[in-house]
Parts: structure tokens; C-alpha cells; sequence
């Protein structure tokens, strides 16, 4: 898996979830369990990986969505 993107922001990563999901493409959210070491401050990002096949339509599906800036926030 590849990362697609990092970020603290929960309501960008379900938005970018159900893109991928209406997509068909799959990815996995990792780190969301950090905050439990963290204190749930929010502070540590989570990586939203992707298959290394599905990169390039998956960097597609964001830029069309208008949040292929989010791609660099890293």
C-alpha cells in the first residue's frame, strides 16, 4: 500500500473515504488508533493508503473532488 495522503482532519479523511468507497477503489485508513497513545488530542495524522495500482485514479478522484491540494500536506 501507498500513502495517498496524511492529515489530522477527520471530516477530510471520511470525505475521502466515501469517494474511494463511491469509486470503487479501496484504501485503509492507518494510524486512526494512535490517538489512544496521543491522549486524542489529534495531533499525530493519519495516512490514508492506497494499492500502488489504484494511486494514479485515486490522485484523479481527488482532483476532481477539488482537494488535490490536500495531496501535499504531508
Amino acid at each position: 500500500m501507498i500513502e495517498l495522503m496524511r492529515t489530522n482532519d477527520a471530516v477530510l479523511i471520511s470525505f475521502v473515504e466515501a469517494l474511494m468507497r463511491d469509486a470503487g477503489l479501496s484504501c485503509f485508513v492507518a494510524d486512526e488508533n494512535m490517538s489512544v497513545i496521543e491522549g486524542s488530542l489529534g495531533i499525530l495524522p493519519r495516512r490514508v493508503m492506497v494499492s500502488e495500482d489504484d494511486l494514479n485514479a485515486a490522485r484523479n478522484l481527488l482532483d476532481e473532488a477539488g482537494i488535490a491540494g490536500e495531496l501535499g500536506k504531508q
